[in-house]
């Protein structure tokens, strides 16, 4: 009898409800205690960029979001739906966001007086300091959150007045778009330097941005810029190859060998680029270069050497052309390795420089190319990111390095009236036709059965 009540379909569907009820309890146990996800969209839509996380995690103190939207609006729709959403997703890696909405239309007077001029505009306060923002994706909000991240304000000139790149310049072999716009989009001020107008160079200054002068410099200018790395200014140099123009003492007083020549890097033809971009593919350990994966290149680049009796501490930023040498003679476009006059590789390109001057550290980064950042070839693999993770070092915020938030892609999909109209008739006509034929066909070997 007991073994008859065992084996009934009865006591089998009761065990089984039972098994089910306690996995499903289990379950929902651990889904409080333990917090999983995946995201499976395209471009990863539902998630942050690792940047833009690495950024939450730098900030120590809540932030304020307040959002001065409407319920609705006629082309966007429930705005505010739309970026509660979208800061959510930030909420998710910090938790002390607060968002706040206001209806400009109903609280007029607090509307004024935070100077909002759109609907949907959103303001960002953090540590004291506050930031409006009317276009809102990942990259301007994590932009903006970098740049309120920064401690005080911090001003990078650049050297100007003998030809050089210009940091705001908008020239191709300028340095403005997009490296010196990312600049200020994070908190630098940037502005120029005449040494022969100035009355010096600024003792508060955060960096100095030196690039190749196309004309000497005057003794005078030169003194000047000696007497700034005496005093423990911190810089970034610039060299392209070719004449230093006044410089060569600054690179004697840095312990700097400059020699002539250009890096021939052959693995650059794995990218369809000219034997004479130098690729960076890995980095030593720097807080520059921490967690730093991204390809850099470097046109036409020039060689470093570091002198062994000298108080400086020198770093290798970038190193290049295993397989290259350096080419101080031959033509570049057709380059072939001669034993007499070029030096096998690979070659430093890059390098950070460090000292202990009047109580503090003292920082300076030389790279033995400037068109690396130039508005022609900036956008090539990570020469941006690498150029404002140099910047955040020697301006003393190591702690902000990070890689830079990518734009988002595209996610619409543009459809032909072609396209649309083969789509309906699939889905609408020859799908319900192929179900309804299978059907009939299961229908009629049922009925000759």
């Amino acid at each position: 009898m007991s073994n008859k009540f065992h084996s009934s379909p009865a006591f089998r569907n009761v065990i089984f409800v039972l098994l089910l009820t306690v996995v499903a309890l289990g379950i929902g146990y651990l889904a409080t205690r333990f917090h999983a996800q995946q995201d499976i969209t395209h471009n990863a839509y539902n998630s942050l960029d690792l940047a833009s996380i690495t950024v939450l995690e730098k900030m120590d103190e809540p932030i304020s979001i307040t959002v001065y939207a409407t319920e609705y609006d006629a082309k966007l729709g429930d705005i505010r739906k739309i970026l509660g959403d979208f800061i959510s997703l930030y909420q998710r890696y910090k938790s002390d966001i607060e968002l706040t909405f206001i209806d400009p239309t109903k609280e007029e007077e607090k509307t004024r007086a935070a100077g909002i001029q759109l609907n949907g505009e959103m303001v960002i306060e953090y540590a004291g300091r506050n930031e409006h923002l009317t276009q809102i994706n990942e990259q301007t909000l994590t932009s903006s959150l970098l740049s309120l991240a920064h401690a005080r304000d911090q001003q990078v000139l650049y050297l100007d007045g003998h030809g050089e790149r210009k940091l705001d310049g908008i020239a191709n072999h300028d340095l403005g778009k997009p490296f010196g716009n990312r600049l200020k989009q994070i908190g630098f001020q940037l502005g120029s330097l005449n040494l022969a107008l100035a009355q010096g160079i600024p003792d508060n200054l955060s960096v100095l941005l030196i690039t190749q002068p196309q004309v000497d410099l005057m003794p005078g200018e030169t003194d000047l810029l000696l007497q700034y790395i005496k005093r423990g200014g911190n810089l970034l140099w610039l060299i392209d190859a070719g004449p230093l123009h006044g410089l060569e003492q600054l690179g004697d007083k840095l312990g700097l060998s400059l020699p002539p020549g250009i890096v021939i890097d052959p693995a650059a033809s794995n990218v369809n680029a000219p034997a004479h971009w130098s690729l960076g593919a890995t980095y030593p350990p720097h807080d520059i270069t921490r967690n730093f994966n991204l390809i850099t290149v470097f046109p036409s680049a020039r060689p470093l050497i570091a002198k062994i009796e000298t108080d400086w501490q020198h770093h290798v930023l970038v190193e290049v052309a295993p397989r290259g040498w350096v080419s101080s003679k031959g033509n570049i476009n057709k380059p072939r390795f001669n034993e007499e006059h070029d030096t096998p590789g690979p070659a430093i390109i890059a390098m950070a420089l460090q000292r202990q001057v009047n109580d503090r550290k003292q920082r300076i980064v030389v790279v033995g190319n400037g068109a690396f950042l130039a508005n022609s070839y900036a956008g090539n693999g990570g020469n941006v990111d690498l150029g404002i993770n140099i910047v955040n070092w020697l301006a003393g915020e190591e702690h902000l390095i990070t890689l830079q938030p990518r734009s988002a892609k595209d996610s619409n999909l543009t459809l032909s009236t072609l396209h649309l109209n083969i789509i309906g008739i699939v889905f609408l006509l020859v799908v319900p036709m192929l179900l309804a034929g299978v059907g009939g066909y299961i229908w009629w070997k049922r009925r000759r059965a």
